[in-house]
């Protein structure tokens, strides 16, 4: 079986690094939660929304390495690989922030790849099966083109995309059950990776 896998907010967590950042900077208080969303939607209360524009460029590029992968994200894709499966990573994310230091997000996010997804015989996912598109419309296209059996997504938006291949069974990671109430049909809702895994076996 062929799995598919979006990378940000799917296999890695920013909540932690992103509360960590506007900390830093003086953002944000430690009334804030330790949420991605929560910093989000708090600069953008605060009519501050170019300063979590270029927080996000500069998390996902200089401080990439810092990011943590979901609670048992690399057992299960360990274990997945292990029983004969093919692994894939099909992202959309633009090579360059909109706004700050043009790091190279693609090189940062494939470096971390390389360095965390690993076991004992090396990659867990080889750098010739991991995709960074520009556009959701070109993931989707890579996620045809892939033919994969699976795919895990974060974002409804995706998984419902008239363009998202009809024979891909669609599974939705939504950790904080932000979606529980959505009416989204065809798609399974998992909460977290073992919960995925269970679905496999």
């Amino acid at each position: 079986m062929r799995i598919g896998f979006d990378f940000d907010n799917t296999i890695v967590s920013y909540d932690a690094l992103f509360h960590k950042v506007a900390m830093e900077q003086g953002a944000i208080d430690q009334t804030i939660p330790v949420n991605k969303l929560a910093v989000r939607d708090h600069l953008r209360a605060t009519d501050r929304e170019p300063i979590w524009t270029e927080m996000q460029g500069y998390v996902y590029g200089a401080r990439m390495d810092e990011a943590q992968s979901y609670p048992d994200a690399l057992k299960v894709m360990r274990r997945l690989k292990q029983v004969g499966h093919t692994l894939v990573i099909v992202s959309h994310k633009t090579k360059y922030p909109y706004l700050g230091k043009q790091y190279d997000l693609h090189e940062a996010a494939r470096s971390w790849i390389e360095k965390h997804l690993r076991d004992e015989a090396g990659r867990l996912i080889p750098a010739d099966h991991v995709f960074f598109e520009i556009t959701k419309e070109d993931k989707l296209s890579r996620i045809d083109q892939l033919d994969c059996d699976v795919f895990i997504d974060d974002l409804p938006e995706i998984l419902l995309a008239s363009l998202f291949p009809g024979k891909t069974r669609r599974y939705l990671f939504d950790p904080e059950q932000y979606h529980m109430n959505a009416h989204l049909p065809d798609i399974k809702v998992v909460s977290s990776w073992p919960v995925f895994e269970s679905y496999l076996l």
